[in-house]
């Protein structure tokens, strides 16, 4: 199917502190119930937020995937076994945890906070095995290109700014102007798209804010938008190098 769309009704839920935190899950463990199961080389992909109170996700261990998270809106206070210390992320920063062997973190979400937390699978039955490491990237770091139909800030390109040892990872931000607009499809590639903001017609159905979906084995995603609307895009490949977690342990 060149073109799979998963409402924000179909996608998993779940959430922290009698509620304090929700989330919807494009991508969810197998025991969440959700419409999609782990597919490339992404195991999982949450879009957590908070209302009007701050709220603590408390220790927890990590073990061989590549962890980032991506805010969106507002602020994230993050503390690790690495690092020993808490730090602040604002608006369009991004962190990355290579969890590798063992590391445990808590976040702190501020109130009206948005977040992506998305794990990519660096061909885990190798990364059990290595030191885990930590970076945090600030919003000024990534690039912006401003053409007539979008803006685009550039947060992992073919160069892989991030650093990621998950193969063939990008990961782009756009803002798309109203009117007709065309994704480019790369050949042996997903590409997986998120409304963050605003809403989308496609195949003659309007698609709002929460949608998912994925797209491969064609030459152009064609929508159309009557309004400023911010589209967030992952490429990764049809069929990564390596077995991921979720082949090896029957979960696709």
């Amino acid at each position: 199917m060149p073109v799979k769309i998963i409402l924000k009704e179909n996608q998993a839920s779940g959430n922290f502190n009698e509620g304090e935190i929700l989330e919807k899950k494009p991508i969810g463990f197998p025991q969440d119930g959700g419409a999609q199961r782990p597919y490339s080389n992404l195991f999982y992909w949450a879009h957590a937020f908070t209302s009007n109170k701050k709220s603590t996700i408390g220790l927890h261990p990590h073990r061989g995937f590549e962890i980032c998270s991506f805010i969106l809106k507002g602020k994230l206070k993050h503390f690790d076994t690495l690092l020993n210390k808490w730090i602040l992320l604002d608006e369009g920063d991004v962190q990355v945890i290579k969890a590798g062997k063992g590391i445990s973190h808590s976040e702190e979400l501020y109130s009206n906070t948005e977040i992506f937390q998305i794990w990519f699978d660096p061909n885990i039955q190798n990364s059990l095995y290595e030191e885990p490491s930590y970076k945090d990237y600030k919003s000024s770091e990534f690039k912006s290109i401003d053409l007539k139909d979008k803006v685009t800030k550039v947060i992992s390109d073919e160069n892989n700014s991030l650093n990621l040892e998950s193969e063939g990872i990008r990961v782009y931000s756009h803002q798309i102007n109203p009117g007709i607009f065309s994704f480019n499809i790369l050949d042996g590639c997903y590409h997986s798209y998120f409304i963050i903001k605003g809403e989308i017609s496609y195949s003659s159905n309007i698609y709002k804010k929460g949608t998912f979906f994925i797209v491969d084995n064609i030459k152009e995603f064609n929508l159309e938008v009557d309004d400023k609307t911010e589209i967030f895009e992952i490429i990764s490949p049809l069929e990564p190098t390596y077995k991921t977690y979720a082949q090896t342990h029957s979960i696709n």
